[in-house]
């Protein structure tokens, strides 16, 4: 149920931000595409450091020839989506920034309000996956977080029955 009111949501903010988006100029969008350029190029970095840091082993693996029946299970998967997600969002905003200064040079088949009202569409789509992606990059963090969490819970009750076991009986 949470799936589907999250993607009516996301649904009814790309289309008025397509409706409101129309009196936008192209000129003043064109910074937020930067901007989450720049949020996704990021995300990038850090998780490739989180693949470097936390899985350096696994990472040489992976470039040397498979001598196994198949992958095995890591928590290397958690990492890939981010990297997936901040890939699509670069390759659409590359392909937007070369695709609109030629637009611009050509008549639309239709009104150019409809176009800006397309564009800021796709910003708030765009920004929504960013924000999704931003959101799956604390995954590996709280993986390790209860990770540590639960060593230091086995550490303290190993710790406890020590102490209980060295009381003296009466």
């Amino acid at each position: 149920m949470r799936r589907v009111i999250g993607w009516t949501l996301a649904v009814a903010a790309v289309l008025a931000g397509a409706w409101f988006g129309r009196k936008v100029p192209f000129a003043e969008q064109w910074p937020m595409y930067e901007g989450l350029r720049t949020t996704a190029a990021i995300i990038f970095g850090v998780i490739g450091a989180w693949l470097a840091i936390i899985y350096p082993e696994r990472l040489k693996l992976s470039f040397k020839p498979a001598n196994h029946t198949g992958p095995k299970e890591t928590g290397v998967g958690q990492l890939f989506s981010p990297v997936v997600n901040s890939t699509l969002i670069l390759g659409a905003i590359l392909v937007i920034g070369v695709a609109a200064p030629i637009a611009k040079k050509y008549p639309m088949p239709f009104d150019i309000e409809w176009c800006r009202g397309i564009s800021y569409g796709v910003l708030v789509a765009l920004t929504l996956f960013q924000l999704w992606t931003v959101l799956l990059t604390l995954v590996p963090a709280s993986t390790i977080k209860s990770f540590v969490d639960h060593e230091d819970g086995a550490k303290r009750a190993l710790e406890s029955l020590t102490v209980l076991n060295q009381k003296p009986k009466p």
